[in-house]
C-alpha cells in the first residue's frame, strides 16, 4: 500500500492533531517526520511533519481536512474554560515580578549564584511585601 503526502504541517501539534481527525474517520494515516520534529524543532519548522494516507483514499482525507479548515466541524457550544480568576492573576503577576525583581527564581537558583544586589533586591521586595500585607496581618 503505498501512501502519499496528504498535508504538511510545521508544527508537529498540527500535524498530530490532522493525524487524529483523519484517523477518527477512519482514514489509515501516518505521521512521518515526527522523529527529527520531536528532537529539534528548528528541525520541525524547516524539515515540516507530513500527514501520509493510502492513495486510495488521498481524495476522502483532502476533502475532511478542507472541511475542518472551513470549520465545519466547530463546536459552538460557549467557551469550556472557567472564568479567570482575578486574585489569582493579580498574585502571579506580582510574584512575576518579585521574581524579575530579584534576579531570577531563588528556588530553582542556589543561594550562592545571587549577588549582593539580588539580596538587596530581594530584602527590599520581602520589606515591601511586609508593608503592604501588615494591616491585613495587624503587624502595624
Amino acid at each position: 500500500m503505498a501512501l502519499i503526502e496528504i498535508a504538511r504541517f510545521q508544527d508537529l501539534v498540527e500535524g498530530d492533531l490532522a493525524l487524529a481527525f483523519l484517523r477518527a474517520h477512519g482514514i489509515e494515516a501516518e505521521l512521518e517526520g515526527r522523529g527529527h520534529a520531536s528532537i529539534d524543532p528548528i528541525l520541525q519548522r524547516a524539515l515540516a511533519v507530513r500527514v501520509m494516507a493510502p492513495e486510495a483514499q488521498r481524495d476522502e482525507a483532502l476533502t475532511l481536512l478542507g472541511r475542518a479548515r472551513s470549520g465545519e466541524f466547530a463546536m459552538d457550544e460557549g467557551d469550556d474554560l472557567a472564568p479567570r480568576d482575578v486574585p489569582s492573576h493579580a498574585a502571579g503577576g506580582v510574584l512575576a515580578l518579585a521574581a524579575w525583581a530579584t534576579g531570577g527564581f531563588s528556588g530553582t537558583s542556589l543561594p550562592r549564584r545571587m549577588k549582593p544586589v539580588h539580596w538587596i533586591a530581594f530584602a527590599m521586595m520581602a520589606a515591601l511585601a511586609l508593608t503592604w500585607l501588615a494591616p491585613f496581618l495587624r503587624l502595624g
